[in-house]
């Protein structure tokens, strides 16, 4: 059972459960630093994990994150920070609070309003880069009534 500060993130087909509280969210490190060529497509290609969401690189106060999963992640907002999403691989759905459901495909894009309470879901493994604040706060929320 996770603890008070985690938020699982249920893997529909495995119905395992992964921990990640705000704290551990916002202080992902960096993993290249400018001037370092980046292989995204090896990078996305070497993860075997049912979820990883991994900061790439900083731009000015952005972050571009590179998130590979087949899993449900939870309701949450970020408070300050829009997020862009653009999928490479498979279909993401990401669900708005109210029952608007985006389902994107490889090249699509779409940006998520600073404070949009929203979810995000993989149908199949799904790749896909973020655009957000380094560090943005998130505040997750229960799914009730959604």
């Amino acid at each position: 059972m996770p603890e008070k500060n985690e938020v699982p993130i249920v893997t529909e087909a495995a119905k395992s459960r992964i921990a990640v509280t705000p704290d551990s969210y916002a202080n992902e490190p960096i993993r290249f630093a400018p001037l370092q060529v980046v292989d995204l497509a090896s990078e996305a290609a070497a993860v075997s994990e049912p979820y990883r969401n991994q900061v790439i690189s900083r731009v000015n106060g952005s972050c571009l994150r590179l998130a590979v999963f087949n899993d449900v992640f939870r309701w949450h907002h970020h408070p300050t920070s829009d997020e862009l999403f653009l999928v490479v691989e498979g279909t993401l759905v990401i669900d708005l609070d109210g029952g608007t459901e985006l389902r994107l495909g490889p090249w699509q894009a779409v940006t998520i309003p600073a404070g949009t309470i929203h979810r995000t879901r993989a149908i199949g493994r799904t790749v896909n880069l973020c655009f957000e604040e380094v560090a943005a706060d998130t505040v997750f929320v229960d799914s009730a009534g959604r």
